[in-house]
């Protein structure tokens, strides 16, 4: 049994753990990295990046059969399903070399591909190596959960781990789980020629406001998805290439194709967490606030930690872990300027507070809901995407929350995110000079709308007007 000693011991090489092993590494700590699966993690290879390269083929796709209203004649696109996936493969590949081992290894950080397990409370064993470290990141992120429905263990089905890999087109894909992953990956396999049904359980992206989801849904039931809300799963079963899948309302749906979507769970099961005195929670590793364990050299970034399941939220998270760990510095963190955004057309982002969590938490007099709607900027009017909405929730000028749903609402929620990160107020975008024509007009003019009756609803301020216009020379 090989023995290292190391300032860092890192589980994991995904986002968080890539982050953390780069820092700490460049900044002259001794690094071990241990990783047994492929290097970036779910988000590389499963998740983020394949996700929205097919999202973009679809987009072309559908892209094809919308020229109507610019004066050019629609056409029926020719798909070729195994060249999209192709796509798929190849924007893995290009961005893979970012998070390779061989990089790494440059940065000095010692790469193990092997699976880490502790041993006790300072020490964990990967393969035939035991490595003990001054501190350690559990940061193993997350895996898809597949809930124990009825006869899916005897049914082929998908997850977003492998979904990716499939070349032949499905004739008619069953989607159970109406999140952001489910969504996304129905609206891609429609505009790709696969009929769709999507069934969740309660509300589809349930998450979200519901006047900013109800915008999303309505697009995407308009471009062919059936999307069944209340759809609780009682049974799925498979005759030859049918799969069958029945709910508890005994109403039954029938395709070639399943993938399940219903959510994701942090991997922590083979990390023997007890040896090193470490608690969880349902949701993941229980942590405070500077992302410690209940074993103080033990820290959890990412999934792993059970907070929101976003690649940034784990960048984040490294930021706090390397100013703790490396410089011994008190660090904090706040998921309340952490944005998140769902990639279907048109797009979802959040914020800080929804309108209902405001209200709730500083009460519905105090809350202020402003609203502007794409279909009054003229950059969108132009474009013909006028689908969308802006909500911002302010109390007495600071900035609580924003939701968006529009086109490119994942870039215009960084100016929301930046406002509550520095905590400025609305006056601040209020402020900002944006060019025109451009999308980035509707932040401008949803902080516009704050000062709408407190300037031109005013009597106070039309009787200092009409004073000051009576004696002005």
């Amino acid at each position: 049994m090989n023995t290292i000693k190391a300032d860092l011991c890192i589980i994991g090489a995904g986002s968080g753990g890539l982050s953390i092993a780069a820092g700490a590494a460049q900044m002259g700590a001794s690094v071990v990295l241990l990783e047994a699966d492929k290097m970036g993690g779910d988000c590389l290879n499963y998740g983020c990046v394949p996700s929205k390269a097919l999202l973009a083929a679809g987009k072309a796709a559908h892209a094809m059969t919308q020229g109507a209203k610019f004066g050019i004649t629609p056409v029926v696109p020719e798909i070729d399903f195994a060249a999209a996936k192709d796509h798929v493969a190849k924007v893995i590949e290009t961005i893979a070399p970012v998070d390779s081992q061989e990089r790494f290894e440059g940065f000095g950080v010692n790469v193990i591909r092997e699976y880490g397990t502790f041993v006790d409370e300072n020490t964990v064993e990967a393969g035939d190596t035991r490595i003990t470290a001054r501190r350690f990141v559990i940061a193993t992120g997350s895996t898809a959960f597949v809930p124990p429905i009825p006869g899916l263990d005897q049914t082929t089905y998908f997850t977003n781990e492998n979904i990716f890999d499939l070349r032949d087109k499905p004739d008619h894909l069953i989607v159970i789980g109406g999140g952001p992953i489910g969504l996304e990956m129905a609206q891609a396999h429609r505009r790709l020629g696969c009929k769709v049904t999507v069934l969740e359980g309660m509300r589809a992206l349930g998450k979200d406001d519901p006047e900013i989801a109800e915008v999303a849904l309505k697009n995407i039931r308009a471009g062919g998805v059936e999307i069944v809300e209340g759809a609780q799963i009682e049974s799925v079963s498979q005759s030859g290439a049918e799969i069958t899948v029945t709910d508890k309302m005994d109403r039954t749906w029938t395709g070639s194709h399943l993938l399940v979507a219903v959510g994701r769970r942090a991997n922590i099961g083979n990390l023997n967490l007890e040896a090193a005195g470490i608690e969880t929670t349902r949701a993941g590793i229980k942590v405070d606030a500077s992302l410690k364990s209940t074993n103080r050299k033990v820290y959890a970034v990412g999934d792993a930690a059970g907070g929101l399941q976003f690649t940034h939220k784990a960048g984040y998270d490294a930021g706090i872990v390397i100013r703790s760990a490396l410089f011994g510095l008190p660090a904090k963190g706040t998921d309340r300027h952490i944005p998140w955004a769902t990639y279907t057309d048109p797009e979802i982002a959040q914020v800080g507070l929804t309108e209902e969590q405001a209200k709730k938490e500083h009460g519905a007099h105090a809350v202020e809901v402003l609203r502007f709607h794409f279909n009054e900027n003229d950059r969108a009017i132009a474009e013909g995407k006028t689908d969308g909405l802006v909500k911002v929730m302010v109390v007495k000028g600071k900035v609580l929350g924003a939701s968006i749903v529009g086109p490119q609402a994942g870039e215009l929620i960084q100016l929301w995110a930046l406002v509550i990160a520095n905590k400025q107020k609305i006056s601040a975008v209020a402020n900002m000079v944006a060019p025109y024509p451009t999308l980035g007009e509707v932040n401008k003019r949803a902080a516009g709308q704050y000062y709408i009756p407190r300037l031109f609803e005013s009597d106070r301020v039309k009787t200092i007007v009409g004073l000051v216009q009576k004696y002005l020379p």
